[in-house]
């Protein structure tokens, strides 16, 4: 599970941009930018608005989705992950 890494892929392919020029716009390697496209690695915040910003992607849709996988990767294993997802989003908004 991986929608972050898949949307930021996409996109720079759509937009027919090599691997170093988005690493060389968030300066880091390469090898950094093609670890987070595949999910082994996760974007610092820093470097999501960047790509939000490079992309023209709504930057708060963004970070939602990469919050997302982040929660995602945390409870995947956890038999009871969706009745936590449900707990933690009631602490969220406050019910």
């Amino acid at each position: 599970m991986n929608k972050f890494g898949d949307l930021i892929r996409n996109t720079r392919e759509e937009k027919e941009m090599l691997l170093r020029h988005i690493a060389a716009e968030l300066d880091v390697d390469t090898a950094l930018v093609s670890k987070i496209e595949r999910g082994e690695k996760t974007a610092k915040r820093e470097h999501v608005l960047a790509l939000a910003q490079l992309f023209k992607i709504n930057p708060e849709e963004l970070i939602a989705l990469w919050l997302a996988d982040q929660v995602a990767h945390l409870v995947e294993s956890e038999p009871q992950a969706e009745k936590a997802i449900r707990i933690a989003l009631k602490n969220i908004i406050g019910e």
